[in-house]
């Protein structure tokens, strides 16, 4: 675990793991979504230059979704950066002090990036599709952050089990270096791999995707189905998780993303049933 890569000479300033490997994420799924405009898109020509103005409005939407529902449930919750959030309202602009909800940048991502797909005249949902194969690899990507830095771990592993291999469970040092997550209760300690999980996990949605993008039958539908395995395996590696800043309800027993997850399960199994029969072609320039 490598949270801090090293300190820019001179300036004092730490290079972390996490926020590299979100830049690196970033921009390789930026890359794959030209890619896949070029491919799929109703105008080959032009759709990668119209992507890639759109990439910067779907960043915009991942900062400010994410941090907003971080907000939202730490004040729903009570807790002490609720309340810390609510008598100095200016730590809410604290991104670089952590506190980022993947689904609330899911919908900040979809939200801008499907405005601005309608500014550049593109098919909202086509782009949509497409948006959401090359944002899965991204995210696989910045998952490999949590892992350096020790963020959204799991359980601590039964010692019946504790001797699987890497990539399913992982060995917390003992003595835990400067920026690690893992916390000293953890140090020394056998914890289920989510963090890893969650990077397999998105790449293996990001290829279901663009295998279904090759034979879709109508704009959208591949964006239904990637926010349905999304929600059923995000929802299951949440019962393997250790941590209790992301949220828990009732009692301790349910997530704020198993909330939102079993929602938008819902919701796609319903447009899914509803559209069964939709066909359309994609239309060219």
């Amino acid at each position: 675990m490598h949270p801090i890569l090293f300190t820019i000479p001179g300036l004092g300033f730490p290079l972390r793991s996490f926020g590299l490997m979100l830049a690196i994420g970033f921009l390789v799924g930026s890359w794959i979504l030209g890619r896949l405009a070029a491919r799929y898109g109703d105008d080959p020509k032009n759709d990668p230059e119209r992507m890639s103005r759109i990439t910067f409005w779907v960043l915009v939407g991942v900062v400010l979704g994410a941090r907003m529902l971080y907000i939202l449930v730490e004040i729903g919750q009570g807790s002490e950066v609720g309340h810390e959030f609510t008598s100095k309202p200016w730590k809410m602009l604290a991104v670089w002090e952590g506190g980022l909800v993947m689904y609330g940048g899911m919908f900040g991502a979809c939200a801008l990036g499907m405005w601005a797909a309608k500014r550049e005249k593109m098919r909202v949902l086509a782009a949509l599709d497409m948006g959401l194969v090359a944002g899965m690899v991204g995210l696989s990507i910045g998952r490999v952050g949590c892992f350096l830095v020790g963020d959204d771990y799991g359980k601590i592993v039964p010692e019946k089990y504790q001797n699987l291999p890497w990539p399913i469970t992982l060995h917390v040092p003992q003595n835990l270096p400067d920026g690690s997550l893992f916390g000293p209760e953890n140090a020394g300690k056998v914890l289920w791999a989510t963090e890893n999980w969650m990077s397999m996990k998105a790449l293996l949605i990001a290829f279901l995707g663009w295998q279904l993008l090759k034979r879709r039958r109508y704009a959208g539908q591949v964006a239904l189905v990637i926010v349905l395995l999304y929600a059923i395996l995000r929802g299951t590696i949440e019962f393997f998780r250790g941590d209790t800043i992301r949220g828990l309800w009732f009692g301790n027993t349910v997530s704020t993303s198993q909330i939102i997850g079993i929602v938008m399960a819902l919701f796609s199994i319903a447009l899914l049933v509803k559209y069964r029969n939709q066909r359309d072609e994609p239309r060219r320039a």
